[in-house]
């Protein structure tokens, strides 16, 4: 799998875990474990450095960190945070634009 692949298998299932969560479908915990069972797969991937990102990749990373960063009550109630995390989900999903502000970097 490259990283290509891999970003959009895992955005895809970003979205649909986030959307979940966003329901009161999905505990804070399950999105924990996404975290860090994605982490664990990037660690498969090969890719060098100069490999340049997508706008996709940079949105993906940014969505992800920031998941992992914020508790649940700021990911659940923060108006300003789920305006910026629902509109990376929309894009990732291809139905917005891209978010001028994502800044995710691979870890």
């Amino acid at each position: 799998m490259n990283v290509q692949e891999f970003v959009n298998t895992k955005a895809k299932q970003l979205c649909f875990y986030l959307e979940a969560f966003w329901q009161g479908e999905l505990p804070i915990e399950e999105l924990e474990l996404f975290f860090w069972d994605t982490m664990e797969e990037w660690g498969q991937i090969s890719f060098t450095l100069t490999q340049p990102y997508t706008q996709q990749e940079r949105v993906f990373w940014h969505l992800l960190h920031q998941v992992h960063y914020w508790n649940e009550e700021k990911l659940m109630q923060d108006k300003y945070l789920l305006d910026e995390l629902k509109n990376c989900v929309k894009y990732l999903e291809g139905t917005g634009h891209c978010p001028l502000d994502c800044v995710g970097v691979r870890p």
